[in-house]
């Protein structure tokens, strides 16, 4: 772990392991941190706030851009990690670090942007100032699935905006967070601006209920499973802490009967199999229509079962492994349930290990679970619809409204229905799976709330205040 600026171990002297998903073998070892490390964090970000909210922006865009240069020289460390602790492709990994580099390099850029206004007052003689102004210590809670790039995210632009960070590690992927943490470090940020904690999976909740508490903590910005955010909401709303909330998906990708169907294809391939399905914005559901249903199935067939598969650790891949045979166990469960609905098995199917093969099911219908359940798999739905209006009402039919996708060769009636789609994100003619570190990126209904990313990021990590200055004398009523 890393508190103020130091090398630590859990106060308890415990330990917690990581194991491989594919052959159980030790992954990492990691501090079974406590309630009272965590408290040691917040209080060193408490303490270290004073100066770092001062800091001059030259000097923060300094240390951020030298951390986006730190965490490309541990590229090949991070890769390596991510292999063992969640087995994920060196493909996935390299796109993470990338990522993760530019979304400090735009954190940087924006500790000039940091601005306000001045506002009209009917108050002779008052300058009156709307200013954004640093929050307090910040804790970041990040997943397992991109971590490099869920992990630069918690911290990158709360620190731009002069705010220190708490950042709580994953269980599942401890030393790929541990890794994100040490180029912060050692890029030269002060002790106790960045924090960083790891716990057993057991202590997770009181260790998360514990900082959320703490009166130093003015943010809490999560990414993970609409399940566990409902959970650190409610926490949230007992201490009155805003929240920026990043959680489940079911992004669907929308065909409609004028679409390029290789443009349709290429873009579902990707963004339903990239990192074996275990992505937010992965594409859960594709609603074609049934004018072009068999030449997109047949094509997305053929794409989909040339993917490259295997163990990440011993050569290149694009489906490595799962994180765990939960997933496994769950997708069997979706595919069983819709194959007894009436569903047709395209390719893939039930596997024996966490390396699972692509898996498309054809004619899936509301009935079925996979309609509706995230599976974070591999495993792919294609559902066949009337006409651009069903093909609308079957994507908001949903809780879920993170990501989506919608393939029209008339660019007009493309962003007409991407209007109509109820999602933070929406892509014409584009995958699904698509981030960039200036963009504001969120969703609604059960995704969750708030925006990461550029101005949006900026507003969400700090406090907006009016200030005002007397200039003249003041007139009062008595």
């Amino acid at each position: 772990m890393l508190i103020n600026g130091e090398a630590r171990v859990s106060r308890s002297g415990r330990v917690f392991e990581r194991r491989n998903p594919l052959d159980g073998t030790v992954a990492s070892t990691a501090p079974a941190g406590t309630v009272a490390d965590a408290i040691e964090a917040v209080d060193a970000g408490a303490a270290a706030f004073a100066h770092w909210s001062m800091t001059g922006p030259s000097q923060r865009r300094a240390l951020l851009l030298e951390a986006a240069s730190r965490l490309l020289a541990l590229a090949d460390d991070i890769a390596q990690a991510m292999a063992a602790e969640v087995g994920a492709s060196k493909l996935w990994a390299q796109f993470n670090v990338r990522l993760g580099a530019d979304m400090l390099r735009e954190a940087a850029s924006l500790t000039t942007q940091i601005t306000g206004e001045v506002i009209p007052s009917d108050t002779p003689g008052s300058l009156a100032l709307a200013m954004r102004q640093a929050a307090g210590v910040v804790l970041g809670i990040a997943p397992w699935n991109a971590p490099v790039i869920l992990g630069v995210r918690a911290l990158a632009v709360p620190l731009a905006c002069g705010n220190t960070v708490v950042m709580k590690g994953s269980e599942l992927c401890p030393r790929t967070h541990g890794l994100v943490v040490q180029a912060l470090h050692e890029a030269g940020l002060p002790p106790g601006t960045i924090n960083f904690v790891t716990n057993a999976p057991q202590d997770a909740a009181d260790v998360v209920q514990a900082i959320i508490a703490h009166p130093a903590v003015r943010r809490v910005n999560f990414t993970g499973s609409t399940h566990v955010g409902r959970i650190i909401a409610q926490h949230c709303a007992a201490h009155l802490k805003p929240s920026v909330l990043e959680l489940g998906g079911k992004a669907p990708l929308i065909v409609l009967d004028d679409a390029d169907v290789d443009a349709a294809v290429d873009a579902a391939t990707f963004g339903a199999f990239a990192n074996s399905g275990q992505i937010c914005m992965s594409t859960e559901r594709m609603l074609v229509d049934e004018r072009v249903a068999e030449e997109f199935a047949a094509k997305l067939k053929a794409r989909a079962v040339a993917l490259p598969t295997g163990d990440p650790r011993s050569g290149p891949v694009v489906l490595g492994s799962v994180v765990d045979m939960s997933t496994v166990e769950r997708a069997h469960a979706l595919i069983d349930d819709a194959l007894a609905k009436g569903a047709q098995l395209l390719c893939g199917g039930p596997a024996a290990s966490t390396v699972m093969a692509a898996t498309l099911l054809d004619f899936v219908t509301p009935e079925m679970r996979l309609y509706r359940e995230e599976t974070f798999a591999p495993v792919k739905a294609i559902v066949r619809v009337k006409d651009e209006s069903d093909a609308v009402r079957c994507a908001n039919d949903s809780p879920f409204g993170l990501s989506a996708a919608v393939f029209s060769r008339d660019i007009a009636r493309g962003l007409r229905v991407a209007q109509q789609v109820q999602s933070g994100i929406c892509h014409v003619n584009g995958p699904t799976v698509h981030d960039e570190a200036q963009m504001p990126f969120g969703g609604v209904k059960d995704s969750g709330w708030g925006r990461f990313g550029g101005r949006a990021g900026v507003e969400a990590f700090t406090d907006l205040r009016w200030i005002t200055i007397q200039a003249g004398e003041r007139h009062y009523p008595f």
